[in-house]
């Protein structure tokens, strides 16, 4: 019986993840700072049988994160599959941006997924068998602010990690999505139709998650969903970064 702690489980990817994993077979632990909004993608993964454990918490709280990295490291209760998910997104205007709020940006992109997957990884060493999965971007394959940043940084250690843990049984895979239907955006101020972003970029969170799990099956250390951002991530690195940069302030405020 496979179990799965999903961060960032409330709504958009998360939730998706969550489904879809309940729809393989696996019991879920859904992490997140709003009870009701867990409790009702608890309430669609018990509908189709599986087992789903809500677990509220701020994982910018030492204490809260705590509770987190105990049920990952229970011994009693193994956790197979780790989905860091968390994020948030802020203006791109960073000397506008309050610096408090950048290093909260930061610790939850970086320093929290390191201390779930460290958390997760050792247990499952231990048995010899584990899936890791956090989800950046494609921003990681460009300049844009402190968030192409963060999201770089969780590629090049998931790509470590997945060569130096793989021959252990424990598989890192760093999704790297383009732009997604979810409410992402909508928490930035930009409603839908207003992002700026052509018809054509946008992808459908169930078919993020399905191309994810895909290749978290087949240990790959980076998943790019679809052709289309696949083709991005190849030509945005031979490109000036003058006309990178221009091309990610697309779909994000610019301004305080």
């Amino acid at each position: 019986m496979v179990t799965a702690l999903v961060t960032g489980a409330s709504s958009g990817l998360g939730a998706e993840y969550a489904r879809q994993l309940a729809e393989r077979g696996a019991d879920v632990v859904l992490v997140g700072r709003d009870r009701q909004a867990l409790e009702s993608v608890a309430a669609e993964v018990r509908v189709q049988g599986r087992e789903a454990e809500v677990l509220v918490a701020d994982l910018l709280d030492p204490a809260q994160i705590a509770t987190v990295v105990a049920r990952l490291t229970d011994a009693q209760r193994p956790v197979e599959v780790l989905v860091s998910n968390a994020g948030h997104g802020l203006s791109l205007a960073f000397e506008h941006n309050d610096v408090e709020a950048e290093v909260r940006h930061l610790r939850l992109h970086d320093e929290v997924a390191l201390r779930l997957i460290h958390a997760a990884l050792g247990p499952m060493l231990d048995r010899g068998h584990g899936k890791i999965l956090t989800v950046a971007s494609i921003a990681a394959f460009m300049p844009r602010s402190t968030y192409g940043a963060v999201k770089q940084w969780l590629v090049s250690f998931c790509r470590w990690a997945n060569v130096t843990y793989a021959p252990r049984g424990v598989t890192v895979t760093a999704v790297c999505p383009g732009f997604v239907h979810t409410n992402f955006h909508e928490r930035l101020g930009l409603p839908p139709g207003q992002e700026g972003i052509p018809g054509w970029m946008w992808l459908d969170a169930p078919l993020v998650v399905r191309a994810s799990l895909r290749d978290l099956a087949h240990g790959r250390a980076v998943s790019i969903p679809s052709l289309r951002y696949k083709l991005v991530a190849r030509v945005l690195p031979l490109l000036p970064d003058r006309l990178t940069a221009r091309i990610g302030q697309r779909g994000r405020s610019s301004e305080a």
